[in-house]
């Protein structure tokens, strides 16, 4: 039976992938520091639900605790490390940068430290496709530059995304990261805009639509994301031969490390997305619209071709269908 860590257990990604990696046959240890950051009754029912599976082993602290993770691979040496343990949020990171500093950059250091002194035979470590920032070339394409974040929470991804490239050459330590695009779901967070709207629509409140509704987005229907992080949890790099990197694979040509999209491949415009909700709701949305919030991007749109190339798959979910079933799970969970 393999060993698999997740960070963020407890979390919206983490709790369907804890989910999908026990009914793969594996043990499954979640550490989750289960903050405030939004409610902490979803994360421990989600937490609730993952203990029923024998096999999952619950640890409720912070990464960044020095040596807490050193400790933790030492006494548990898992064969693979999936790291979305984060302070997420673009808009909170303009209130509240400190704590992206404490728990994304220094929680990944912590991460990094303990696979040095116990490396595990992978490493998967989430980013976003907010690395991208200023970068106008549509779809996101991995190897694209991506050189001017927009907020403090994408330029702390960014640096994730440099600290791990460090180490996998240093160390040799295979890492992907993953950028994904977006992601929304059954369970999804309540700072979230799925979430949000639904919420106020259902209440006949009016929701606050950004830069006047013209905004896209590659929404990524949880699953699709999920079974995108499975599928290359066995696509494991290696340093290329003589530093030859094959074309259009983000492959580092000096360690075992690179960067895989996944997203829908299909940007979605936001007042769609919103009909979609009025759709599954039944109800007609009272629209208050506003400029563009800082830090915020216009549009977001991933090129999946690389992540098909490792893997053979490519996320499918429908807005519509994937809207629906969140809002299914929203009544049921409200009891609305």
């Amino acid at each position: 039976m393999r060993t698999a860590l997740v960070t963020g257990s407890a979390g919206f990604i983490g709790y369907f992938l804890c989910t999908r990696l026990l009914d793969d046959g594996f043990r499954v240890i979640g550490l989750d520091a289960m903050t405030d950051y939004y409610d902490v009754k979803l994360k421990q029912r989600r937490q609730q639900m993952l203990l029923q599976n024998e096999h999952f082993t619950a640890l409720n602290d912070r990464i960044e605790t020095p040596d807490l993770l050193k400790e933790l691979f030492s006494r548990e040496t898992p064969d693979v490390v999936v790291h979305l343990a984060a302070q997420a949020g673009v808009r909170y990171s303009i209130e509240n940068p400190r704590s992206y500093l404490e728990s994304n950059i220094n929680g990944t250091f912590e991460l990094l430290e303990a696979a040095r002194a116990h490396p595990p035979e992978h490493m998967l470590l989430a980013s976003t496709s907010s690395a991208y920032g200023a970068n106008t070339h549509m779809p996101y394409t991995e190897t694209d530059k991506a050189d001017h974040q927009m907020s403090f929470y994408a330029a702390t991804k960014k640096a994730n995304e440099n600290m791990a490239h460090s180490y996998a050459h240093l160390f040799e330590l295979p890492i992907t990261m993953f950028r994904f695009f977006t992601v929304y779901g059954p369970w999804g967070r309540p700072d979230m805009a799925l979430f949000k709207f639904t919420k106020a629509i259902l209440e006949g409140k009016p929701i606050d639509v950004y830069n006047f509704g013209d905004m896209k987005r590659d929404f990524t229907y949880v699953e699709d994301l999920v079974e995108g992080i499975r599928l290359l949890i066995d696509a494991v790099p290696v340093r290329p031969a003589e530093g030859v990197v094959p074309e259009g694979d983000s492959l580092s040509p000096v360690a075992p490390w690179r960067v895989v999209n996944i997203g829908n491949s299909n940007a979605v415009q936001l007042t769609d997305f919103i009909a979609a909700i009025e759709k599954a709701t039944g109800r007609a949305a009272e629209r208050n619209l506003m400029p563009m919030q800082p830090g915020d991007v216009p549009a977001t749109w991933a090129n999946a071709d690389l992540l098909q190339e490792l893997t053979g798959y490519r996320p499918k979910t429908d807005v519509e269908t994937g809207v629906k079933r969140f809002v299914e799970w929203y009544r049921a969970y409200y009891e609305i």
